[in-house]
């Protein structure tokens, strides 16, 4: 089961390119435009109000701020990109099933028409099944004595 879950995992980040590193990255970007939002209406009041020291303060907290919102939003893109393209290639690298060469799928056309398709499709349905929980288990009874990697 954990496959499919892995597959459907795979498929929306190829789709979306959302990962923790995106999500994280785009909500200090948010952060970041709010102060600056916040520094900028500070700066201009403080230089209504005075003009001089203070203003010069709350300009370089703000361009700071700027820059890592900046930062941020650039890392944020590029982060997405990598996870977009490192699901499409995970999705490639799954996607070569020996059973969709067409090879397979004439011959199981030529069964499908010789023993008819009503008794074809629940047996078809019972052999996925099974070749996919074979699977699972060989995959899981490989990888059990194994260290997981962080």
């Amino acid at each position: 089961m954990s496959g499919w879950v892995r597959y459907l995992e795979l498929t929306a980040k190829s789709k979306t390119g959302l990962s923790s590193n995106v999500v994280i990255l785009a909500l200090v970007a948010a952060v970041c435009a709010a102060v600056t939002f916040g520094l900028i209406i500070f700066a201009a009041f403080i230089w209504l109000a005075e003009r001089y020291s203070p203003l010069t303060a709350a300009l370089v907290l703000c361009g700071f701020f700027l820059l890592v919102t900046i930062a941020a939003g650039v890392l944020c893109l590029m982060s997405q990109r990598r996870t977009v393209v490192s699901a499409k290639l995970a999705l490639a690298a799954r996607s070569n099933q020996p059973w969709l060469d067409p090879k397979y799928m004439l011959l199981g056309m030529q069964v499908g028409r010789a023993l008819g398709w009503r008794k074809i499709v629940p047996l078809a349905a019972v052999g996925f099944l099974a070749a996919g929980l074979a699977r699972e288990w060989f995959v899981h009874e490989k990888t059990q004595g194994e260290e997981p990697a962080e």
